[in-house]
């Protein structure tokens, strides 16, 4: 999606580059807006993203002429823009930090305690693949790493779902 900005109105959507394999930049949540996917947003940087909606979604496209036009005219929604890329800009860079400096077993056990809030559920619906397409790995690497949970008693897996069953354990690694 190109020259667009899109802003969700349900939770729904990661973000992802094109180049290789995937990972989720960052998640969209209810009345979010994506300006990465807005070509009016950044003239001069190109490159090629998914959206990819995880849950039932509705979403509206605004031209990116439109949009600048609407920029040029309202400080407001000028500031209002440049707050979130800045803050989109600060989860990326956050994320980079996190996939060069922190181990993978301590990023799974973050990313499965914040899929249970966001669930509100310990019993999450989403395959090693799924998982893995998240945090930028081979899914292989996820199953390993899962299995390793299971075996210390952090969580059960059954086929398509992961069970935190002990999410001070979790919380206790990811905060190692």
């Amino acid at each position: 999606m190109s020259g667009a900005a899109g802003g969700l109105l349900r939770p729904a959507a990661g973000l992802y580059p094109l180049r290789g394999g995937e990972i989720t930049l960052y998640r969209l949540f209810e009345r979010d807006i994506c300006l990465f996917s807005a070509s009016c947003m950044l003239r001069s940087i190109q490159f090629d993203i998914t959206i990819e909606a995880e849950k039932d979604a509705t979403f509206y496209v605004i031209a990116s002429d439109v949009y600048r036009a609407l920029m040029e005219e309202s400080a407001a929604v000028a500031n209002y823009t440049n707050d979130i890329m800045s803050s989109r800009f600060s989860e990326v860079m956050w994320l980079m930090e996190q996939i060069m400096w922190k181990s993978f077993d301590k990023r799974l056990a973050g990313f499965l305690l914040e899929e249970a809030v966001l669930e509100g559920t310990s019993l999450l619906h989403i395959t090693h693949e799924r998982i893995a397409a998240h945090l930028g790995t081979a899914r292989e690497v996820v199953t390993r790493m899962l299995r390793y949970f299971q075996s210390e008693g952090l969580v059960h897996l059954t086929r398509g779902a992961v069970e935190l069953t002990d999410e001070k354990g979790l919380t206790a690694l990811r905060d190692a």
